[in-house]
C-alpha cells in the first residue's frame, strides 16, 4: 500500500517515524525533558513540554494506553462525587477540565451523556433528595466552570415515559419516573491518549513505544529498545515519571496504593438500547453508584469496583468473582429481567495509582494528584484521574521546569485541538460515515477515502462488525500501531469481548503484514 495514500507529516505516528526519531536520538542523545509512560498523564506532559519549546521524548514500554488509560469508564466526569467529601478545589478542576475536553481540545472524542437515577420503589425520599441536591451542585460546579447549559443542559425530573426511553430495561412496576443529569462521555479513553500522544508528535515530541527506561534517575535514562534490544543512553535537564501504577518501580519513593475498578460488557441488546448512563445506587451505601453506559460497537459497559488491589501490579489486571457478582447484583435491583452471568460478553479491570495513606478504604483516597520530586531529581506525577490529565501535566511540567531552570513558554494546552478535532457545524458538515466521524473527528474524510481507494481495505474486519480494515491501516500508519495486538486492544476496542477479538484476529495480521512488506 503507497505511503502518499496518506497525508505526510503532522501528527502521524507509525514504525518509520519511530526508527527515525530512536535513530536521531542516538546521534544527539541530550534532550530537555525524559517523560516515561505512555498512557494519558504522560502523553499529556509530552505535549505540555513540547508546546512549551522544550525537546521531549516519551517513552512507553509496551504501547500508548497500555495501561490503566484504557481500563476506564469512558466518562469524563464533572466532579460531583468530590462535593460529597467537601472536596470543592478537585471538583471545579474536573468541572473545568471537562469544559475544556467539551469545547475546545476534543469536541470529536467527548460528548454530552444524560444520566440517570430510575426512581423505584427502593429509593426513599431521604435518597431521593440527596441525589436531587448532588444534581444541583453539579448544575453549579457546571456554570461555574462556564460550561454553557446548551452544552450540558440543567438537571431535572423526569417522567415515567422519559425514564424508559433512555432505559428500556428498567422495572415498570412502582417506576415513579427519574432523575436526570448530563455529564461527559468518551468515545474511547485510549483514542483520547492516542490523540493527545499525536499531537505531541506534531508538536515536535518524540514519542517512541516500545521502549523501556532503567536506571533513572533525575539526569537521564538507559534506553532499551524491546524489539532489538539495543540500548543507549539518554542525558535529560528534566526527568518525569508518569508511569501510573508502576510509578514505584521508577522512583522507589513514592508509595502507592493501587485500588482496582471493575467492569463488565454486554451487547446492547441486553439494555434494551440503551441511551442514557443508567446510575443505580448500590444498596446500603450514601453516595455511591455504579454505571450501565452506552459503548461503541454494540455494547454497554457495566462498572464499576472499588477494591484494595495490594502485591505485584500485573499488566493486565483481572476482574475477580466477587466483582462480577458485585456488579451483577446491583444492577438488577433496578431491571425487569435479570441479567446472568450468560449475558455478559466480555470484562476488564483497572488500577487506579493512589497514593497510599493511613486510611483503610480506597475509595476515601483523595483522588487529587500530586506531584513529587524523588531524592535523585526525578520529578514523578500520581494520582488523579483521566479527566484531569491536562492539569496533570501542566503542573507536573512546570515542577520540572521551575527544578531544572530550563526556559520555557507557559502552558498553552487549554487551547490546542487534539489531533481530529473538530465540532459543531463543521462536525456536521464531514464528508464520511457517521462512524467514522466519531471516531476520527476531522480525519474521518481521510480514512474513508483510504478505504474507498484500497478494495482490499473497504470491508469490515469480519462480518457483521463496524470496523473497516482501513481503520487498521489508519491505525498503523497515523496512530503509532505496531502489530495486531496494539489494533485489536488499544485502537479499536475489539478486544474487549474475546469473541471479537478472535473474529477481527486474521483481518489484523492480513493488515499488518501487508504495511510491513
Amino acid at each position: 500500500m503507497a505511503e502518499n495514500s496518506f497525508p505526510s507529516g503532522g501528527p502521524a505516528l507509525n514504525a518509520r517515524r519511530r526508527d527515525r526519531e530512536l535513530a536521531a536520538l542516538g546521534d544527539n542523545p541530550v534532550v530537555d525533558l525524559l517523560v516515561i509512560g505512555g498512557g494519558v498523564t504522560g502523553a499529556g506532559v509530552a505535549l505540555d513540554a513540547a508546546a512549551r519549546g522544550l525537546r521531549t521524548v516519551l517513552v512507553e514500554r509496551h504501547d500508548l494506553a497500555y495501561g490503566t488509560s484504557r481500563w476506564s469508564s469512558k466518562l469524563v466526569h464533572g466532579g460531583l462525587r468530590y462535593l460529597a467529601s467537601g472536596k470543592i478545589g478537585i471538583a471545579h478542576e474536573s468541572a473545568v477540565e471537562r469544559g475544556i475536553l467539551l469545547r475546545r481540545t476534543a469536541p470529536h472524542l467527548v460528548r454530552p451523556l444524560p444520566q440517570l437515577v430510575p426512581l423505584l420503589p427502593g429509593i426513599g425520599f431521604s435518597s431521593r433528595a440527596l441525589i436531587r441536591a448532588g444534581f444541583l451542585a453539579g448544575d453549579a460546579l457546571r456554570a461555574g466552570a462556564g460550561t454553557p447549559g446548551a452544552l450540558l443542559p440543567r438537571s431535572r425530573r423526569v417522567t415515567r415515559a422519559e425514564a424508559l426511553r433512555l432505559a428500556p430495561t428498567v422495572r415498570q412496576h412502582g417506576l415513579r419516573g427519574g432523575l436526570q443529569a448530563w455529564d461527559g462521555q468518551l468515545v474511547d479513553d485510549a483514542r483520547l491518549v492516542v490523540a493527545v500522544a499525536r499531537t505531541a508528535a506534531a508538536h515536535g515530541a518524540a514519542v517512541l513505544t516500545r521502549v523501556s527506561a532503567e536506571a533513572v534517575d533525575g539526569a537521564g535514562a538507559t534506553l532499551r529498545d524491546t524489539l532489538t534490544g539495543e540500548t543507549l543512553q539518554v542525558r535529560a535537564t528534566a526527568v518525569i515519571n508518569a508511569t501510573g501504577v508502576w510509578a514505584d518501580q521508577v522512583d522507589p519513593s513514592i508509595e502507592l496504593r493501587p485500588s482496582r475498578g471493575t467492569h463488565l460488557v454486554f451487547d446492547a441488546a441486553a439494555f434494551g438500547g440503551l441511551t442514557a448512563a443508567l446510575t443505580v445506587p448500590v444498596p446500603g451505601s450514601v453516595g455511591r453508584f455504579i454505571f450501565a453506559l452506552p459503548a461503541p460497537h454494540g455494547r454497554v459497559y457495566l462498572g464499576l469496583t472499588d477494591e484494595d488491589a495490594p502485591g505485584p501490579v500485573p499488566d493486565e489486571p483481572r476482574p475477580t468473582a466477587t466483582e462480577i457478582d458485585f456488579l451483577l447484583d446491583t444492577v438488577n435491583t433496578v431491571l425487569r429481567i435479570p441479567l446472568t452471568h450468560t449475558d455478559i460478553r466480555g470484562s476488564y479491570a483497572g488500577l487506579r495509582p493512589l497514593l497510599r495513606t493511613a486510611g483503610d478504604n480506597t475509595a476515601d483516597i483523595s483522588r487529587e494528584h500530586a506531584v513529587l520530586t524523588s531524592p535523585s531529581g526525578v520529578v514523578t506525577v500520581v494520582g488523579g484521574k483521566l479527566t484531569t490529565y491536562r492539569k496533570m501535566a501542566q503542573d507536573a511540567v512546570d515542577a520540572a521546569v521551575t527544578r531544572a531552570g530550563l526556559t520555557a513558554r507557559p502552558c498553552r494546552t487549554a487551547d490546542i485541538p487534539l489531533a481530529g478535532a473538530v465540532g459543531g457545524a463543521a462536525r456536521d458538515g464531514l464528508a464520511a460515515p457517521q462512524l467514522l466521524i466519531e471516531r476520527y473527528g476531522a480525519e474521518a474524510p481521510t480514512v474513508a477515502a483510504l478505504a474507498a481507494a484500497n478494495p482490499e481495505l473497504a470491508d469490515p474486519v469480519f462480518p457483521g462488525a463496524d470496523v473497516l480494515a482501513a481503520e487498521f491501516a489508519w491505525s498503523l500508519e497515523q496512530e503509532g500501531a505496531l502489530d495486531a495486538g496494539d489494533l485489536l486492544d488499544r485502537r479499536t476496542r475489539l478486544g474487549l469481548v474475546p469473541a471479537d477479538r478472535a473474529a477481527a484476529q486474521a483481518a489484523a495480521e492480513a493488515v499488518v503484514s501487508a504495511w510491513s512488506a
